[in-house]
């Protein structure tokens, strides 16, 4: 059957949880998170490779011109992006890789890749969401007030995405195994299987010839 990876694409709203879900998912399982490269400076303990590709702005901008990257963007002055040779290799290599981005840049990564997976996690209400967001106790409220404007504005685009996962409150565990059967039953898929069904075609065609 299929040996090729899966590329999997997982959004969601602001405090929807996703960032804990693929912490947990990539504890219990075997995935492979996308490196992202940025222009930013190292954080203490960060190493390049590890938590991304530190690159200068130099080496990020031939990286754009040389469309090296599979989506890209500049936020408070540092590039981000998704280097397109990483996520290769590890997909030829067998391996299921995630991509933990925002709505955009994973609309660019399904027209690059148009098997890729897109997952998109959510809370089960609006009202949930806003419950989330102030209960973090991280942000003022006129920043819980623009990242719900934002929630807003980004559901339009949920029905670009393959699957809708509910991140239940205290069903974590539940939200984390629904991802992982979705993402290996990608495997199953005819679309993913040409190889082996060519396979079997030649190797029943001697039968249709008489050849037994």
């Amino acid at each position: 059957m299929n040996k090729q990876g899966v590329l999997t694409v997982v959004s969601g709203f602001s405090g929807a949880g996703k960032g804990c879900v693929m912490k947990a998912l990539l504890k219990k399982y075997n995935y492979e998170l996308s490196i992202s490269a940025t222009t930013r400076t190292p954080r203490t303990g960060e190493e390049h490779g590890r938590e991304y590709f530190f690159l200068t702005r130099e080496e990020f901008q031939s990286m754009i011109n040389n469309h090296e990257l599979i989506e890209w963007a500049e936020y408070v002055g540092n590039y981000y992006g998704t280097p397109k040779r990483y996520v290769e290799d590890q997909l030829n290599a067998g391996k299921d890789v995630i991509l933990e981005i925002e709505i955009q840049g994973a609309l660019k990564v399904k027209k690059q890749f148009p098997e890729a997976l897109l997952i998109f996690i959510t809370p089960p209400t609006a009202e949930e969401l806003k419950s989330r967001l102030i209960g973090r106790g991280t942000e003022g409220i006129d920043k819980v007030k623009q990242r719900l404007q934002r929630a807003a504005d980004e559901v339009v685009h949920m029905e670009y995405y393959d699957y809708i996962v509910l991140n239940e409150t205290d069903k974590l565990e539940e939200c984390v195994e629904m991802i992982h059967h979705i993402i290996q039953n990608e495997h199953s898929k005819t679309l993913n299987n040409k190889d082996f069904i060519n396979k079997m075609k030649d190797e029943l065609k001697a039968f249709k010839e008489g050849d037994i």
